[in-house]
């Protein structure tokens, strides 16, 4: 009888959890993840990220995107935040996957403020009236803190 493989990624752990929430907080753009309504493919776009007021995670999208299309039709998104440093092999960088629910968000002027601050280049394009928030309700999480530390991570874990 052969054994089962261990699994490598692991439960969170406190360090797992604040590199998490480190990348999170840190990141000003990601890439996300959504499916095409029209191929059911997956369909990559890079987005600017930002926090609410209240701490969570949002994006201000054009309603004329392909991604905001593909929101409307089924809000299931994953996020990567993360980026590779100068030096090395990209792939031994911190990187984080977010399972989530996207969900437009009411337009208030903490938001909007909140939005500025962060992503000041906005003013240009935050008024026109195709733009909207979207809000990100974390459901999961899967860290990849480099070769060898893989870890799975619950909303819990995240905030």
């Amino acid at each position: 009888m052969s054994e089962k493989p261990k699994d490598p990624v692991q439960p969170a752990s406190d360090e797992a959890r604040q590199m998490a929430r480190d990348l999170i907080t840190t990141a000003r753009f990601c890439a996300l993840g959504v499916l095409d309504p029209e191929t059911g493919f997956p369909f990559v776009s890079r987005i600017a990220l930002g926090a609410t007021p209240e701490g969570g995670l949002c994006t201000l999208v054009s309603g004329l995107s392909a991604h905001s299309r593909a929101l409307r039709a089924d809000p299931r998104v994953s996020l990567l935040v993360g980026e590779p440093g100068p030096k090395g092999d990209p792939l031994a960088h911190p990187r984080l996957t977010l399972l989530a629910e996207a969900e437009p968000l009411p337009r208030t002027d903490a938001l909007c403020d909140r939005w500025l601050a962060d992503h000041p280049k906005a003013k240009l394009y935050i008024d026109l009236p195709d733009f909207f928030f979207v809000g990100f309700r974390l459901r999961a999480g899967s860290l990849n803190g480099g070769f060898g530390r893989a870890f799975r991570l619950a909303p819990e874990d995240l905030g």
